[in-house]
């Protein structure tokens, strides 16, 4: 199944995942305290809040976060370095790099060019993606592909 990024519906995502791992549902509705009308109910919505996110997380031994964390990867605009950065300010909030690319992150990009849907250049400029950094990817990936064979 491939997860539309743009358009994440976390419900149908959590929903997808309970039947992968064959949960039944009065261990889920035990688990995060409910009924099986409000689970059913959270699982036709697009958005949940942050704690039950975090619950289905555990419970489902999946990490729901990181498609959040892959839609600003891929889509968010970069940051304007005058605006957002002031050296001098310290933040009490931990500071992430951006450019953690995860291993389905790299097979997705270099899928969109192996089937043709995207070009490199269309990959480099919409993800903005580094030239050097698409080029390492396939290289490092290629092999591995033809090693596998």
């Amino acid at each position: 199944m491939n997860v539309d990024l743009k358009n994440i519906h976390i419900g149908s995502l959590i929903n997808v995942r309970i039947e992968e791992c064959k949960m039944e549902v009065f261990r889920i509705c035990n688990f995060l305290k409910c009924t099986e009308a409000e689970l059913n109910s959270m699982l036709l919505q697009k958005n949940l809040n942050t704690e039950i996110i975090l619950q289905f997380s555990i419970l489902l031994e999946y990490d729901f976060f990181r498609l959040y964390s892959q839609y600003l990867i891929l889509y968010a605009p970069p940051a304007n370095a005058d605006y957002t950065r002031n050296e001098n300010t310290k933040s009490r909030l931990p500071r992430y790099r951006k450019n953690i690319y995860t291993r389905e992150l790299v097979d997705f990009i270099l899928e969109q060019i192996e089937n043709g849907s995207k070009t490199k250049v269309q990959i480099i400029e919409e993800y903005r993606i580094p030239k050097s950094t698409l080029y390492k990817w396939q290289n490092k990936y290629q092999q591995t592909k033809n090693i596998t064979k």
